[in-house]
């Protein structure tokens, strides 16, 4: 896959990695500017080529009463202002293939959430809408297997697809990265780490997942130490009263700090 072939990604001749960056879930059309505005202007000064997240709903939760969306057309559409706006990409993941045609409409990525990545009809709708599609490796899956995964959307005559890393579980409560597989995925695709999902901890009593986001900065220099085409991360103002996923995102004030160190770490393994 050519990143060139993205639209409105910019600085895909910096040399740097890839950024996938913004909440966890669209919670309105004023917090998704204002995270979008910050993540642009940091981009633009480091030169790397930003493709804005959100999700547009959240079908995956522990508990019910978990915030799920402020509604799918809604949510889409806020997607769409963040991308007119500021001139980037945009992401969001689906969860059954109606999906897929709808979320096609308003975003330029469609992902695959790591729980439904061996879910074919999802799959093959995502890749025939012509998006590129990115496939985020399950839980319980070998780099090996992505390979698979790949082959459902190329199979579909769509090139572009992208893999990414987010985690093996480990135990019960705790997920870890095993590094040795991304030379192994980038073979199949461009590989993307995903640094706030592998700091998750699952599977909490009070039915919440838990995380480690001090380790952010530590895990992303880790995946641009291994060769990681792209680096995927959550980031809110206010991480403490996100509505979902707060406890593994980046708060936003530190978000310069991390990006800079791994331009800095990008750039003199480049010069090697």
């Amino acid at each position: 896959m050519e990143l060139g072939r993205i639209p409105q990604l910019k600085h895909t001749d910096s040399g740097n990695f890839f950024l996938l960056a913004g909440p966890c879930a669209i919670e309105g059309e004023a917090m998704a500017l204002k995270i979008a505005e910050k993540v642009v202007s940091i981009t633009e000064q480091l030169k790397i080529p930003y493709v804005f997240k959100g999700s547009f709903k959240k079908a995956n939760r522990s508990r019910i009463d978990s915030f799920t969306g402020i509604g799918d057309e809604k949510a889409l559409k806020i997607l769409k202002k963040v991308s007119e706006t500021f001139g980037v990409p945009t992401i969001t993941d689906i969860h059954v293939p109606e999906d897929a045609t709808l979320a096609a409409e308003y975003v330029d990525i469609l992902q695959i959430p790591a729980f439904l990545v061996r879910q074919t009809d999802l799959v093959v709708a995502a890749a025939e809408t012509g998006k590129v599609v990115n496939l985020k490796k399950g839980q319980f899956m070998s780099p090996e297997s992505m390979q698979h995964a790949v082959k459902k959307v190329t199979d579909s005559q769509n090139e572009q697809v992208i893999i990414t890393e987010r985690g093996t579980m480990f135990g019960y409560q705790d997920m870890v990265v095993d590094f040795r597989g991304i030379p192994t995925m980038r073979q199949y695709a461009p590989v993307v780490l995903d640094v706030t999902h592998s700091l998750q901890q699952p599977n909490q009593t009070s039915g919440v997942t838990g995380g480690r986001p001090a380790l952010i900065g530590t895990m992303a220099r880790a995946g641009i130490a291994a060769g990681v085409n792209g680096i995927f991360l959550e980031t809110h103002f206010d991480p403490a009263n996100a509505k979902s996923d707060g406890a593994n995102m980046l708060d936003l004030s530190l978000l310069e700090k991390v990006l800079t160190d791994l331009v800095a770490l990008r750039t003199t393994l480049n010069n090697l």
